[in-house]
C-alpha cells in the first residue's frame, strides 16, 4: 500500500472511498475522495479498490451526485428560457445578468479545485482558497473585505470525535472542527449582521448544526450528523448565486437538491442574490469625444 492508494475501510463494510493521505508506521490518515471526511487507520484494515471496480455504496453516492449537477443544469438552463421569454415582451430588450458572488474557503486543496470547477461549469462568480480549519477565522476577517462576496461558504473537514464524553453531542469539544467554523461563522456576522446580504453556508461531515446555525449561518451541515458529500456546500451556493433577488431560496428544493439530503445539510429562509440588468453593456469603440 502506498500513498495515493484509492482504499477502503473493511471493518466499515467499505461504504466511503478514501485516498491514502499519509502513512505512518501502521497508520494511514485518510481523505474521503467524495465525502468530507478525514480518518485514520490501521493498515490492515484497509483494502485497496481500482477505479473499475468500486463498492455499490460508493457507485450510488457518485451516481447521485452526477443526478444533482444535472438537476442544476437543468435549473439553469430553465431560467435562461424564462430570461428570453422576458425580453420577447420587453420589445427585445437586451438583459444581463448578475448572479451572486461566491467566496468559498475550504479545508480540503481537492475538494476546493473540484467546487472551483463546478462553480465554473455554472458560470457562477468564484473566489476559492484553500485555508487549514484553524485558520478560517482569520482568512474571513481578512477577506470578506477585499473580496465583498455575496456568499461566503466556510468548509473543509469535520467529525465527531471518538474520544469523548459518551452522547455528548452538543458541546463543540465533540468535533474535530465544528469551533473552528463557528468562530469563522461569527466574524462574518460581525463583518455583515444581515443575513440577506451576505449569505453564510458552513460546515462539513458531521458538523455542530446547532451551533453553526446559532452563529449566524444562513445553511449549515449536519442536522444529523452525518457525512456530507464534498460538493453540498456548492450546490446551496449556486442555489443561492441564481436565486432571483426578490425571492426566498427554496428551503425544501434546495436541501432535497443535496446529495446528503435532509440529514445532512438545512438553513434558514434567505432571499436569493441573482439580479438581472437593463440595458446590456455594449463597445463603444464608435463614441466621438465631446470635450
Amino acid at each position: 500500500m502506498m500513498q495515493g492508494d484509492l482504499v477502503v475501510r473493511k471493518s466499515y463494510g467499505g461504504d466511503v472511498l478514501f485516498r491514502v493521505a499519509i502513512i505512518e508506521q501502521q497508520t494511514a490518515i485518510l481523505k474521503g475522495t467524495d465525502y468530507r471526511l478525514l480518518a485514520d487507520a490501521p493498515l490492515s484494515d484497509l483494502a485497496v479498490v481500482k477505479d473499475g471496480d468500486l463498492p455499490v455504496a460508493i457507485r450510488q453516492a457518485r451516481q447521485k451526485a452526477g443526478e444533482s449537477t444535472q438537476r442544476m443544469q437543468e435549473e439553469r438552463q430553465q431560467q435562461i428560457i424564462q430570461r428570453e421569454l422576458l425580453r420577447a415582451q420587453n420589445q427585445n430588450q437586451p438583459y444581463f445578468e448578475v448572479p451572486g458572488r461566491v467566496l468559498h474557503l475550504d479545508g480540503d486543496l481537492n475538494y476546493m479545485k473540484k467546487s472551483m470547477q463546478l462553480y465554473t461549469s455554472m458560470r457562477v462568480p468564484a473566489h476559492g482558497l484553500y485555508v487549514h480549519e484553524s485558520q478560517m477565522a482569520e482568512a474571513v476577517l481578512r477577506l470578506l473585505p477585499q473580496i465583498k462576496p455575496d456568499i461566503i461558504v466556510i468548509t473543509g473537514h469535520d467529525g465527531v470525535l471518538k474520544n469523548r464524553e459518551p452522547n455528548d453531542l452538543h458541546n463543540l469539544t465533540s468535533y474535530k472542527n465544528s469551533q473552528n467554523f463557528v468562530d469563522a461563522v461569527r466574524i462574518a456576522r460581525e463583518y455583515e449582521k444581515n443575513k440577506d446580504s451576505l449569505v453564510v453556508v458552513a460546515g462539513a461531515c458531521q458538523s455542530h448544526y446547532e451551533a453553526l446555525l446559532q452563529s449566524g449561518s444562513n445553511f449549515a451541515s449536519s442536522p444529523a450528523r452525518v457525512l456530507i458529500h464534498a460538493l453540498d456546500p456548492v450546490y446551496i451556493a449556486i442555489k443561492a448565486s441564481y436565486t432571483p433577488i426578490r425571492e426566498t431560496i427554496n428551503l425544501a428544493d434546495v436541501i432535497h437538491g443535496t446529495i446528503s439530503g435532509i440529514d445532512g445539510v438545512g438553513g434558514i429562509e434567505t432571499l436569493g442574490k441573482y439580479r438581472m440588468g437593463l440595458p446590456k453593456p455594449q463597445t463603444l469603440t464608435g463614441v466621438k469625444a465631446t470635450v
